[in-house]
Formats: C-alpha cells, structure tokens, sequence
C-alpha cells in the first residue's frame, strides 16, 4: 500500500478537518440505501450505500424474504455475497447502530438477472431535414442532401438527479441526431430533446429545445441538481424561442415569437454570418426546469448575448457558441449554477442562484478581449469545481486558470486552451489539490503538466510543441504514492513527481473504481480495463452496447449511482438505441466508504460530466494508501417533504416572489402584504410585522442563521417558503 510520507501533508490534513468540523454543512441530496442485487453463479451478490451522514458505528443487517442471512451486523464493508440467494429472493438492508435497527423508508429488491439493468427508453421519431448539406467550414460538402438529410436519435450524454425526493436518483437523458455537428462544421442538425426516467423505465417528461438550439457537444450543457433545497432536483439549461418544456408549453420571452426560425439553411453558405445549420441571429435564453414535471420556472436572457460573433475571435459562430457548465456551492453551503460562454479567446462566467423557483444572477466573470489577460484563451474544451484555497466555498477550474468563488480570476497559467483536465489530490506531498492538464497550443511551454491547483504553480511538466489531445490522471498502481499521469504525446507513464514508471501508457479517456482494491481501473469506450505495472487486463467488456460522442468514446454516464461506493456504468444499446444498460460491479471489497455523491467534488463532477469534451469525475481526497484517515463529509441532507417545525414543503401561491438578495430578504408582491413572519428552521419566531400594507418588503437576514422559514400572508392567503443564505 502507498504511504504519505510528508508530516507537512499530514498536518495540512489535520488542520483541514479541523476546519471541517468548525464549517457550516454543504447542503447535498438526501439518498436511500441504493441496495442492488445480482445473480451470480454461487448465489446473489449485494451491495449498498454507506452514506456521508451515516455515524461511522452503524452496521447493517441483510434480510432475504424477512429472515435475517448474517449473524452480526456488517460493518467494514457494504456488499455481501449471499450464497443461498436466488433469482426470486426478496431482499432488504437495514442500518444498526448501538443494537438498534432503523427500518425508516427500506425498500426492497429483488436480483438483477445478469451484471446490467436495462431501461427502455421513448426514443424520439426520425425525422428529414430540409435541403442540406456538411462539411468542414469553408471546403466543399464531405456530404450533400438535396432531398433533406434523414436523421435518427440515439441517447447521448446523462446526468443524474433526484427529481421526485424519493431518494434514488432519475437518469436525465439528452438524445442527440445522428446529424449532430460540431461548431467547426457547417450542417442543419436534428432538434435535441431531454428526457427524464426513473430506474424503472417510467418516462416522466420530455423537453424538446427546438430548432433554434443546434446539436453538437458544445452547445447543450444541462445541470440536474437540487439548487434551492427542498429536495427535489432542477434542471437548467440554454433555451431559445421554439423551445417546448415537459408540459408541452413554449419556453418564450415576452415580444418573442415562438415559430421564429433563425437558422440559416441556405445551402450555398459553407462560412461567415450565414453558415448553413448555424444560428447567429434571435433571443437566447437560461431556463430553470421543474425536475418532477419539466415545466418551464423560469426564463432569462443568456448572459453574455454573442453580440457580434467576430468579436469572440471569428466570423462564423464557432467560438463564440462554445459552452461550459457547472454547479458550484460558491458561498459554501448553498449550490448555484454557472452557465460559460468562450474559452478559445473571451471567456465569461456567469453565477445564478435559485430563489423562489427563479434564477437569480450572483455574478458575472468577463474576460475581455486582450490576450494575456485574465481568462482570455485560457479555457478548455471542459471544466472542474473544487475548494482549492480551503476556504470553504468552491472555485471554478477553467482549465489554464482559476475563477474565484466571488467571480474574480484567481490566477491563470498561461498555457492556453487544452480538451482535457483532471483535479485531485494527486499528490499526498503536495499540500491541497493539483491539476494535471494537456494544452493545444504549440508554443505552450509545457503540453503536458501538473500544478498547484491553489496558485498554478507549475510542479513539472514536459514542452512537446505540439497539440496534445488527451490526457487522464488516475491511481492504477499501488507501487507509488499518489496518482499515476500520462497523455497522447510523451514517453510513457508517469508518477506524481514526474518519474517515469513505465514506457506503456494504457487508455487516456475514464477512470472508474469497479474492483475491490482503492486504485483506480480504466474505461475507455464499452470495456473496462486494469493496469497490471506494464499493461491492461480486461474485466469487463460491455457487448451490445455503444458509447458516446464519436471518437471521445465515453459513456452516458459513469457515476455512483447505486450500491456502495464503486461506480456504475451506463451505455446504450447498439441493435436499436432505445435502451440504456446499467452496468456494476460484482467484485467483493473489504473496503467501506462513504458514497462519492456525498463528496463534494465528485458529486460536482458528476454534474458537470456532459459538458463538452465529457471527463470522468475524481474524489476531491486520497484513498490510495487506505481508508483510515478519511472522515465523513460535512453536510447536511435536504429531505424532501421532511417537517421542519410544521411546515412541510408548503405549494406556494406564485403572487409573491420570496427569496434572498446579498443577505437582504425580498419579497415582491402581485398583491398588497398584509405580514410577513420570519421563522428559523426550528421554528423560533424570529421577526414578525403584521402591517405591512406594502407591495414590497425587505429586511435584513439574521447573521447567525442559514435557513429561515418565511410566511406572506395577503388577500389570497399565506405563502410559505424557505429561503437560504
């Protein structure tokens, strides 16, 4: 096993869970057990969830068909072979703690027949352009369609969340048409539709984004999360007039016209201002999406608008309809979105926060348009989210450089634009967090590196003069400390100092935890794949079903979704795409940790996985020379429907508009306020005015709390709502 040599790690850790433990809780989803069980040759396999809120005593006890299978509780690990198991057993897990069973919301399941699940899908019908042709921008047509070009769907890119608080995740869905183009490339594409299921397969809505979105992996970055903590997840996305949400309602802005068509489908224009397939012109919007229905919330301007497209570094849309997504808890307790345009060149970030089921901008990072400065073309083709100065509150990791939690640059490298980022501790010697990284830009003065994840501080890197296309850092090898690194260009596989370990490099694409030791294994495209000091060694090749994304060859998803804390993998079928197959282990571990949901910064990663050039997620610690030093996570569950001092989830009337602007509480009224009664979330009265006589009331939030139950009582009745600050 790796062992942390350095005492200055060592006290870096202390003084960090210190400074956990003394932090307000990160609100995160409340999760069932997530118990999944499979058929195996020598009985049924089982695992289930350790959670981040679990006290570190808790055992478990397995019931097959209500008759408990283990004589003690369980509790140095979470998965359980069963040999006595069959294909019709019943089973349950519940948690024990001093003695005490706590049998509160268990569900059973019965096993899986083989190592995946699958889930049909509605795959939505094919369809036929209008005359149209594609091609690289400004070269004549790789293929034409004078008749229309037909098209099919097959499921893309996933994400997950809770939508109806039931505590188990639903797999969001984005179908993309086979003539999908990247932004490089001119061509009339498909519209993009989302779709939301539960486990079972139950479709519970469909948003279709409409032709004046166009389909690529550069223009739909979608978040699911539960942004204003009541227990259900949402979904934001980028929107435009013809957009249609799950209830079957047009997504508009007042004065825009929901018919509009701004594409340009005039088959003569290969480049500039009126590229075929592209739209240059009309409103663009960022709506806000009940997770449960799909209705439309709430609809705003997408900030920045493109303006003039030459402005963001060409004449053609390519740079300046280049998106990046991401959720991050920026006050480090409460969730907000960000929504990115450019990184080429002008790179701009704009935070919302959710208040009231509307979005609400916190702030706006803009680049500008001088090289060398800031931001500009120091973004990549992705992004990732973590605390990286340790106080408290996540920072946004553009790629070549650092977005502040107040939206302020933090610092950039000057390395430019690179497709692919990983962020973690990489290396136990090196205080915090790295990121290893791989540039495009030929005069990079490193194409491949590692650095300081806090300062950009380079650790070591090698200059390649050239574009360097990929690049993933994993711990395959338990002969080193820390993570193993290696990329497209380069001599081989490296350690976390630089040392070179081996001239073989394996797949450069996901990382995933599917066996039963802490390193990591390898996914690239259907198989799953094991370093063994020199090579790979396949333990599971995924047959029938196809990944994503072209050449990218990544999965739907690959996240802890269910079971203990190894991940899953989701792909589609190749015979007709309209299924999805779930893939987990069936290895047994010795290990127990809690679920990576409830680490922040993998929870966050699984958020922004679908953006652009897809990354697999990595733990925000390090686990590679064991578990022992690893605490529970410092947050605190949001339960749908759950009481909080008599107020239960209320449905708010929509007359008035309660919610938290900088510390100050706002309510904004349809109708006269009669009083309004501010509540802390146990119940104590904390303030009441009962004249209002007002269409409009602000106050000061008491400093001492984070949630407060607010009431508005007017002519139409109470309104109650929580807000969070």
């Amino acid at each position: 096993m790796k062992k942390i040599t350095s005492l200055v790690s060592f006290l870096v850790l202390m003084a960090l869970t210190v400074s956990n433990l003394n932090a307000t809780p990160r609100q995160m989803e409340y999760l069932d057990r997530g118990l999944v069980a499979v058929k195996i040759t020598n009985g049924v396999f089982l695992s289930w969830r350790f959670l981040g809120t679990d006290n570190p005593a808790t055992g478990f006890n397995i019931y097959r068909d209500n008759v408990l299978v283990n004589s003690t509780p369980i509790n140095t690990c979470t998965n359980f072979t069963d040999a006595n198991g069959t294909s019709a057993s019943v089973y349950k897990v519940i948690p024990v703690l001093n003695g005490v069973e706590d049998a509160t919301g268990i569900k059973t399941v019965t096993p899986w027949a083989q190592q995946y699940k699958t889930i049909q899908l509605n795959r939505p019908a094919n369809g036929i352009t209008s005359p149209n042709k594609y091609g690289s921008v400004g070269k004549p047509a790789t293929g034409s369609f004078p008749k229309g070009q037909p098209y099919g769907y097959s499921p893309n890119d996933c994400s997950v969340g809770d939508v109806d608080g039931d505590g188990e995740y639903e797999i969001i869905v984005k179908w993309a048409p086979s003539n999908s183009q990247d932004n490089s490339y001119y061509g009339i594409t498909g519209d993009v539709y989302i779709d939301a299921y539960k486990l079972d397969g139950t479709q519970l809505w469909r948003i279709d984004l409409g032709k004046n979105i166009r389909a690529g992996a550069h223009y739909t970055q979608f978040l699911v999360y539960d942004f204003d903590g009541d227990g259900l997840a949402e979904v934001v996305c980028k929107t435009a007039p013809g957009t249609i949400d799950g209830k079957g309602n047009y997504v508009i802005m007042t004065g825009d016209d929901p018919a509009a068509d701004y594409r340009s489908i005039d088959t003569t224009q290969l480049s500039g201002s009126k590229m075929l397939g592209t739209i240059q012109t009309g409103p663009e919007y960022l709506t806000l999406f009940d997770g449960k229905t799909g209705a439309e919330l709430n609809t705003i301007a997408y900030n920045p608008p493109r303006g003039s497209v030459s402005a963001w570094g060409d004449n053609y849309a390519n740079r300046s309809d280049r998106f990046l997504a991401c959720v991050a808890y920026l006050d480090g307790v409460h969730p907000s979105a960000v929504m990115c345009r450019g990184y080429y060149t002008r790179a701009t970030l704009a935070s919302y926060d959710v208040q009231n089921k509307k979005l609400v901008q916190h702030w706006f990072y803009d680049s500008g348009s001088t090289s060398g400065v800031g931001a500009y073309g120091q973004g990549n083709h992705n992004l990732s989210v973590a605390d990286v100065d340790s106080d408290g509150k996540d920072e946004i990791i553009y790629g070549s450089c650092a977005i502040d939690d107040n939206g302020t640059l933090l610092y950039h490298t000057g390395l430019g634009h690179g497709d692919a980022m990983h962020v973690s501790d990489m290396d136990p010697d090196n205080p915090g967090l790295e990121v290893w990284a791989v540039h495009e830009e030929t005069n990079a003065a490193y194409g491949y590196e590692l650095h300081d994840a806090k300062t950009g501080t380079v650790l070591w890197g090698t200059k390649t003069g050239a574009d360097n296309g990929r690049g993933l850092a994993a711990d395959i090898d338990s002969r080193y400390p820390g993570f193993e690194m290696w990329s497209s260009l380069g001599s081989g596989t490296y350690s976390c100092k630089g040392t070179q370990i081996s001239t073989s490099k394996p797949s450069t694409n996901f990382r995933i935890y599917w066996d039963g030791d802490l390193q990591d294994e390898l996914l690239d495209g259907t198989n799953i794949t094991k370093w063994n000091g020199n090579g790979t060694t396949t333990l599971l090749s995924c047959t029938g079903t196809s990944s994503c994304n072209s050449t990218k060859a990544t999965p739907n998803l690959s996240a802890d979704i269910l079971g203990d804390w190894r991940e899953e993998v989701i792909l589609w079928t190749s015979a007709d795409s309209s299924k999805l197959r779930i893939y987990t282990t069936t290895t047994p571990t010795t290990y127990r940790l809690f679920t990576p949901m409830h680490d922040p910064v993998y929870r966050l990663g699984v958020a922004w996985q679908n953006t652009a050039y897809n990354q697999p997620p990595h733990l925000g610690f390090y686990i590679g020379d064991g578990l022992a030093n690893v605490t529970q996570p410092n947050i605190k569950t949001i339960k749908y429907n759950a009481v909080i001092s008599g107020v239960q989830n209320p449905v708010e009337k929509q007359h008035a508009a309660i919610y938290n602007a900088n510390g100050i509480l706002k309510v904004n009224s349809s109708e006269v306020i009669h009083s309004v009664s501010i509540y802390s979330e146990l119940g104590r009265l904390l303030y009441q005015n009962d004249s209002v006589q007002n269409q409009e009331f602000s106050r000061k939030l008491p400093g001492n709390e984070h949630l407060v139950i607010v009431k508005v009582k007017t002519n139409s009745g109470a309104q109650t709502a929580k807000v969070l600050f």
